[in-house]
């Protein structure tokens, strides 16, 4: 009788200029463990280079993260150093996310619970299935929100109602989310997938330097005074000014034609 393969804990998908991860546990609501930790850091620092110029990341089955897999935790002997954990796979996690010189999209297909739903939200452009639900789930068991939920949150949806979320750990629907400005729009959960592949591939063909530079931009802000977020952006315009393809961005309107942007830097 031959033994059954065992599947990765995660799918790597190349495109051709655009990378597509799936989280691959959907017998545990793809929640995480150490070996799917160590996949995705890989797949991220794989996807750092310069071939690859979009990310897309997703769960198989019918949720998207259910955060930290709980039963990794109930057998351990004596007190846990949760902030070990999150120091060595959460943090950075959420730093590859934010760093990764182009656009991030996510796909949120199901349940978005606990780091599942910070993850997402650390994520450049999120997409969800009118199904999908949202939900700050630390509190269910006595935990601190973390994986930046209580910086991303905050900035997101006001104060008000991020401490409700978090406090409460009521469920959010993918509908809400959007009209609060959690998630930049939902799809319905047969098109999900296909639109979220074609925004991908559309990122991948955009001049991929400056949307890194946007994105740092973009990071830079919330901690930034007016008058350094100005310095940042002459900085970074001078930077982009010097890409390929903000001269054939250029060259191309001249000759009113569609561009042809490379990705490549200066």
């Amino acid at each position: 009788m031959e033994a059954k393969l065992q599947e990765p804990t995660l799918r790597v998908a190349d495109h051709g200029g655009w990378t597509e991860l799936t989280l691959n546990r959907p017998d545990r609501l793809n929640a995480f463990n150490e070996d799917l930790h160590r996949a995705l850091a890989d797949a991220l620092n794989a996807a750092a280079d310069d071939a690859c110029r979009a990310v897309l990341l997703t769960g198989a089955g019918r949720g998207f993260c259910a955060g930290q897999d709980l039963g990794d935790r109930v057998n351990a002997d004596g007190p846990l150093d949760l902030g070990a954990t999150i120091e060595t796979f959460y943090n950075p996690l959420i730093r590859r996310i934010r760093s990764l010189r182009k656009p991030v999209v996510c796909a949120v297909n199901g349940v978005a619970a606990g780091a599942g739903a910070n993850i997402a939200f650390a994520c450049d452009i999120v997409l969800a299935a009118r199904s999908a639900k949202f939900i700050q789930a630390f509190a269910k068991i006595g935990l601190v929100p973390d994986s930046g939920g209580t910086f991303f949150l905050p900035r997101l949806v006001g104060d008000a109602r991020a401490r409700a979320l978090m406090l409460l750990a009521e469920p959010l629907s993918a509908e809400k989310a959007a009209e609060w400005g959690l998630i930049w729009k939902v799809a319905d959960d047969t098109a999900l997938l296909d639109e979220a592949r074609a925004l991908a591939a559309h990122l991948a063909t955009q001049p991929t330097q400056g949307l890194a530079l946007t994105k740092a931009a973009l990071n830079a802000s919330a901690a930034s005074s007016l008058d350094a977020q100005l310095d940042l952006e002459r900085d970074l315009q001078r930077e982009a000014g010097r890409t390929p393809d903000y001269r054939e961005g250029v060259k191309a309107f001249m000759e009113k034609r569609p561009p042809h942007f490379s990705g490549r830097r200066p």
